[in-house]
C-alpha cells in the first residue's frame, strides 16, 4: 500500500481518539473535577500518539512537514463535524463548510507542486 494511504487512514484513526480525548469530556465528565478529565483525556490521547507518530513518520517519506501539516489539519475537521454534530449534537452550521473551503485552498498551495507532475 503508498505511503500517502497508509498516512492518512492512520491520521483519521488518530483524529477520532484526538477528538474524543480534547472533546467529549465536555459531554461525559462535565460534572467532574477538570483534573479527573484531564487524565482521562491524557489517557484517550496516548493512542493518538500511537498511531499520529508513525504516521507522521510514513508520510514523511513521500511529504513534506508542510503537507503533512495540512493533511492533517483537513483530516481533523473531516472528523470533528460529524463528531460535534453526531455526538455533542452541536448544530450543522454553513461555518464548517466555508473553513473546509478555505482548507481546500491550503491543500493547494501545498500539494500543488505534487499536481504539476
Amino acid at each position: 500500500m503508498h505511503p500517502s494511504i497508509i498516512t492518512i487512514l492512520l491520521l483519521i484513526c488518530s483524529n477520532v481518539f484526538m477528538t474524543f480525548a480534547w472533546y467529549a469530556h465536555l459531554k461525559e465528565l462535565n460534572n467532574k473535577p477538570w483534573v479527573i478529565a484531564a487524565l482521562i483525556s491524557w489517557g484517550i490521547a496516548l493512542f493518538e500518539y500511537l498511531l499520529q507518530v508513525p504516521a507522521n513518520r510514513i508520510g514523511y517519506t513521500v511529504m513534506n512537514v508542510g503537507q503533512l501539516k495540512i493533511l492533517q489539519e483537513v483530516i481533523t475537521i473531516s472528523v470533528f463535524v460529524p463528531f460535534a454534530f453526531f455526538y455533542l449534537k452541536e448544530p450543522l452550521k454553513l461555518d464548517y463548510l466555508w473553513a473546509g473551503l478555505c482548507l481546500l485552498g491550503a491543500v493547494f498551495f501545498m500539494f500543488r507542486d505534487k499536481l504539476s507532475t
